[in-house]
């Protein structure tokens, strides 16, 4: 039978809770409901953490899986419609305004078939500033042989909510230089490296420098392959028709806080998302799920 467990943990000044199912052990915190690590007993963890995270509150850690929202990046590179959702878009913070808050935890379900912690913040009762909309968020996490991710968002209030987000997934890889994205080949993508120009891309994603573009009418199922570490990382998404892929490289990494200058060869951000016209608009009482599944398995060449 498969053994099980969720024990709370304080690690800095985050509350955290530690949930183990079979050899697979996951961390996540109430800040932001993120989740800070995954992996297998034995393996490579599957989600990268940086070594200089600071786990302190009102800081959202750098890796794990940060929740985007209620836009993703810089809200001035989104629709006019998500802009004007915000009372100040031009000093709004990257990313949202959900990572660096306490989510409730509403419920821990455990069993031999799966551990699931549901996570909420509903803006009505926890306002965000410059955002004064009202929507209920739920964050179901379930781990059980795969890792099941699912933000759910209903518009609680009397008026339209024009939204992005994303699930910012941190991936480790053994060598960035070394490994491939799976499953984008043919889609159309904005490189923002290059004054935002549309380009398609050609076979599997190989990466040789700073990387940070946006795949749009993005398949279900992409991969990471990592014949070093001899792995694929398979995600499987629905809820999303858009996705980021980013590296930092050299120069970008020795700028970016809570990063050491070397960091950028362990990682891979695959973010599954609803950014630009992949937005979702939600009328009063409709809602939405942007949902995925992680796991790996053996791979050779």
């Amino acid at each position: 039978m498969t053994t099980y467990n969720v024990e709370r943990l304080e690690l800095g000044g985050l509350n955290c809770w530690q949930v183990r199912y079979g050899a697979a052990e996951l961390l996540v915190t109430q800040q932001g409901a993120q989740i800070l690590s995954y992996q297998r007993d034995g393996e490579p963890p599957v989600i990268w953490l940086s070594d200089l995270a600071e786990l302190q509150a009102g800081k959202s850690p750098r890796g794990g899986v940060p929740v985007c929202w209620p836009w993703f990046g810089d809200l001035q590179r989104n629709p006019a419609i998500t802009q004007a959702m915000h009372a100040d878009p031009q000093n709004a913070p990257f990313h949202g305004l959900v990572r660096n808050i306490d989510w409730q935890l509403v419920d821990i379900e455990s069993s031999a078939a799966g551990v699931t912690l549901e996570f909420s913040l509903n803006t009505a009762e926890t306002p965000l500033e410059g955002w004064p909309h009202q929507a209920d968020l739920r964050l179901h996490i379930r781990l059980d042989e795969k890792l099941h991710i699912d933000l759910h968002c209903k518009n609680i209030g009397d008026s339209q909510l024009n939204i992005s987000q994303a699930l910012h997934s941190y991936f480790a890889v053994s060598d960035i230089r070394q490994v491939e994205v799976e499953g984008l080949a043919d889609c159309r993508y904005i490189e923002t490296l290059a004054d935002w120009e549309i380009r398609e891309q050609r076979g599997n994603i190989k990466f040789h420098g700073e990387t940070d573009r946006i795949y749009l009418n993005t398949p279900n199922e992409l991969s990471i392959v990592d014949s070093h570490w001899q792995r694929r990382i398979r995600m499987s998404s629905s809820g999303t028709r858009s996705a980021v892929v980013w590296n930092p490289w050299v120069k970008k990494a020795q700028q970016l806080s809570e990063f050491a200058d070397n960091a950028w060869l362990d990682m891979l951000c695959i973010e599954h998302a609803n950014v630009m016209d992949d937005l979702v608009q939600l009328k009063p009482g409709a809602e939405h799920h942007l949902a995925i599944s992680l796991w790996s398995e053996a791979y050779s060449d």
